[in-house]
C-alpha cells in the first residue's frame, strides 16, 4: 500500500465515527408508549433513538433508565414535546385522544396499534415500530424470525390432546381483586396455551366474588408476579376467603408470570405460551 493510499485510509478511518454518528443522528427521535412496543425497539437495536418512554416500559432493564412520560392513558402533550420526538407510537389504549391530537397538529407522526389479543397484532407493533424508527428491514426480517416461532409454538400447542385445565386468571394490582372474562389478553393466552378459562359469560373484567370462585372451580390460578407483590405476598394472596372455595387452593396450585412478558404480547410471546403450556397444560 503506498504512502497515499495509507493516507486516504487513515482519513476515512478517523472519520467514519463522525460520519456514523450522523447518520444515527438523522433517524427518527422516537417516544414509545407501551411495554411491548418498547421491547420491540431494543430487540430492533433502535434504542439509541429512543427519547421517552411510558411507565409501563420496563423491559429490558435498560428500559427503565429512559426518561418517562407517565402512564399509557394519562400523558401530557407539554411533558412529550419538550422531548421533541419526531414519531410517538404505541397503542390505542395511548391517551387521552386530545393529546394525540394535539401532537399530531404538532407535526409528530402518531401511530397507534390496535390491541385485539393475536398474534397479528405482535405483526402489526412489529411493523408500526419498523416505520417509525427508520428500520423496515430490520423490522421485517424479525417478524420472519418471530413468525416461524409462532408456527413451531402453535404446533406444539396443538400436538396436545389431553384434558384441558380449568385455569382462573386474577388481577390483582389493586385492592379491587378482579377475574378475567372473554375478550381479554389474559383470556387469550389461556387460549394460546391450550387452557380453558373458567370465566365466561362476560368480557372484560369483573371482582372476584366468593359464588364466582365456588361456581368456576379452577385447578389453578394464573396471575402476575406484580400482582403478587401488591398482595403482599403468596401467603397474603391465598389468604383471601374467596380462593379457599376453589380446588387451586387446597394445592395451592399457582403460576405467576412478569406482566408484561405475561399481557404485553411482545416479541417474547412464542417462547412464553410455549413455556407456559409446559407449566400449565403438559404439568
Amino acid at each position: 500500500m503506498g504512502r497515499r493510499q495509507v493516507l486516504c485510509w487513515a482519513a476515512s478511518a478517523t472519520l467514519a465515527p463522525a460520519v456514523l454518528q450522523a447518520q444515527t443522528a438523522k433517524l427518527p427521535r422516537l417516544v414509545t408508549v407501551g411495554g411491548a412496543i418498547t421491547e420491540i425497539v431494543y430487540a430492533l437495536g433502535a434504542e439509541a433513538q429512543l427519547v421517552g418512554t411510558d411507565t409501563t416500559s420496563l423491559y429490558p432493564l435498560a428500559a427503565q433508565n429512559t426518561p418517562k412520560v407517565g402512564y399509557m392513558r394519562s400523558l401530557s402533550a407539554e411533558g412529550l414535546l419538550a422531548l421533541k420526538p419526531d414519531a410517538v407510537i404505541g397503542t390505542t389504549e395511548a391517551g387521552p385522544p386530545v393529546v394525540m391530537a394535539q401532537l399530531r397538529s404538532a407535526g409528530v407522526k402518531v401511530d397507534l396499534i390496535a390491541s385485539d389479543h393475536s398474534w397479528a397484532e405482535v405483526q402489526r407493533k412489529l411493523q408500526a415500530v419498523g416505520r417509525g424508527a427508520g428500520r423496515e428491514t430490520q423490522a421485517r426480517a424479525l417478524q420472519a424470525r418471530l413468525d416461524a416461532d409462532w408456527a413451531v409454538t402453535q404446533q406444539v400447542v396443538a400436538q396436545f390432546k389431553g384434558r384441558k385445565p380449568k385455569v382462573l386468571f386474577i388481577l390483582s394490582h389493586s385492592a379491587t381483586v378482579q377475574v378475567a372474562g372473554e375478550k381479554t389478553a389474559a383470556d387469550a393466552m389461556l387460549r394460546f396455551i391450550g387452557a380453558q378459562n373458567v370465566m365466561v359469560g362476560f368480557n372484560g373484567y369483573r371482582p372476584m366474588t366468593a359464588e364466582a370462585m365456588a361456581a368456576a372451580a379452577p385447578d389453578l390460578i394464573l396471575t402476575s408476579t406484580q400482582g403478587i407483590e401488591a398482595q403482599g405476598g403468596l401467603d397474603k394472596f391465598w389468604s383471601r376467603p374467596e380462593l379457599a372455595l376453589t380446588p387451586a387452593f387446597k394445592t395451592k396450585a399457582l403460576v405467576h408470570l412478569d406482566a408484561l412478558e405475561l399481557l404485553g404480547f411482545g416479541p417474547r410471546m412464542p417462547a412464553t405460551v410455549r413455556a407456559l403450556h409446559q407449566r400449565i397444560v403438559l404439568a
